[in-house]
């Protein structure tokens, strides 16, 4: 599946692995949360990058004790409709001061692409190449913001406040 990282698709080099399927011996791999908690004895003990895939209805505290051993955590879309991965990426991020690769997977839309990029994903999984190739240019559509994320941009009525007081003080900015 096309991946899309700082604006363009790159080679995936991970591979999810199913919960039945064998563990490959080298390879980045990404397990589910019930794999990772029947076999986090097995899957420690490889000598080879380890992501996870969290469902819309784990909680980003079944991970937390353990996010370092962690190079990415994919947070699963069942439906565009369901927005609870969106508030577990701002939790990864902020709470829990998560920095790795934070991958958005399953159904998700180009018009959702950059405000999920504010909210802390830094990778997104498409379904097809043709879908993400057209999806590339969502990121750059809108520039103002009306409120603040994790991408700590300012907010219009921030940027309208600065140039306020910047007149206000008798500077022209």
């Amino acid at each position: 599946m096309p991946l899309i990282k700082n604006k363009q698709i790159v080679a995936d080099t991970w591979q999810y692995v199913g919960d039945e399927a064998a563990i490959p011996a080298d390879g980045g791999v990404i397990v589910s949360l019930a794999r990772w908690q029947a076999e986090r004895s097995v899957l420690v003990g490889r000598n080879a990058p380890l992501g996870i895939r969290l469902k819309s209805d784990e909680s980003a505290e079944a991970i937390a004790d353990d996010l370092p051993r962690f190079d990415v955590v994919a947070l699963e879309f069942p439906t565009f409709k369901d927005g609870r991965p969106y508030s577990t990426v701002r939790l990864l991020r902020e709470r829990h001061h998560y920095t790795g690769e934070l991958r958005a997977v399953g159904d998700i839309l180009r018009d959702q692409l950059q405000f999920m990029r504010r909210c802390g994903f830094d990778a997104f999984e498409f379904a097809d190449e043709t879908a993400a190739e057209k999806a590339i240019s969502a990121f750059d559509e809108i520039e103002a913001v009306y409120q603040t994320a994790a991408d700590w941009r300012r907010s219009a009525a921030m940027i309208r406040t600065d140039t306020a007081n910047a007149f206000l003080n008798g500077t022209c900015g």
